[in-house]
């Protein structure tokens, strides 16, 4: 005698091979969630400056040897664009497109570049003149 009529095991397994060929269905979302690839083209707010960031505690730093005053809200981006930790990075020095805050005159964002984004020119790089000099060609 058999316990279960044929039917119904025939109906359990419809439905569990359905189950099995909409299971990739169902992580198709979570690729679609993916950012691109680490490292891509980012791009900065226009009135971001070139620099060299050295962070000397939590609250304090210098840009370009100048000391200047974090934001308390200030966000340190690494070259992921992933949020940095700034007592990670005491006593480090980094090339960085930074924002100071316009009414406080304090750091609020600065981004951590990669080689290829430093490469790139932007204002505070350093004095970039199109005069050109005869000392500059023929020292003495």
């Amino acid at each position: 005698m058999t316990r279960c009529p044929p039917l119904r095991r025939r109906a359990l397994s419809t439905v569990l091979v359905a189950l099995c060929a909409l299971l990739p269905l169902a992580v198709a979302p979570a690729r679609a969630q993916m950012h691109g690839e680490l490292g891509g083209v980012r791009t900065f707010p226009e009135q971001a400056r070139r620099g060299t960031l050295a962070v000397l505690s939590t609250v304090d730093a210098e840009i370009d040897g100048k000391p200047v005053r974090m934001a308390p809200g200030m966000r340190l981006f690494s070259p992921q664009n992933s949020l940095v930790m700034l007592h990670s990075v005491i006593g480090k020095q980094f090339t960085v497109n930074y924002r100071m805050e316009g009414s406080s005159g304090m750091l609020h964002t600065a981004w951590i570049l990669t080689k290829a984004e430093s490469d790139l020119p932007r204002a505070g790089a350093g004095a970039q003149t199109n005069l050109r000099f005869e000392s500059d060609t023929n020292p003495r």
